[in-house]
């Protein structure tokens, strides 16, 4: 009993790391492949989605877009083409931070 307790916890065990693997890909002996270029390409692609996801904070954090219109109903805030902005005081500097748009009372 106990020897196949201890069988189905090892393959419950091997089940659930597979699980969290990540992509497999299969390929033919015969094709060409250069996982050291792919490997690098994830990178760069990686770095890229960091600088963009960085940019766009940074962006946010220093000033509105032009042509944003002040709303005081819930609160306080700004919409600028189609996105809302709330301001924020950090070392007497005002700052904003995108949020999801109020809703609003009818």
């Amino acid at each position: 009993m106990m020897k196949i307790f201890a069988l189905v916890l090892i393959g419950f065990t091997f089940a659930a790391s597979q699980v969290f693997a990540g992509q497999v890909v299969v390929r033919k002996s015969s094709e060409p492949f250069d996982a050291f270029a792919v490997r690098d390409q994830v990178a760069k692609d990686h770095q890229w989605r960091e600088a963009l996801r960085m940019q766009q904070q940074i962006q946010i954090l220093q000033a509105l877009p032009l042509g944003c219109l002040p709303v005081v109903k819930p609160y306080h805030y700004y919409r600028c083409n189609g996105l809302s902005y709330r301001p924020y005081q950090h070392k007497n500097q005002e700052l904003f931070i995108q949020i999801d748009p109020p809703q609003t009372e009818e």
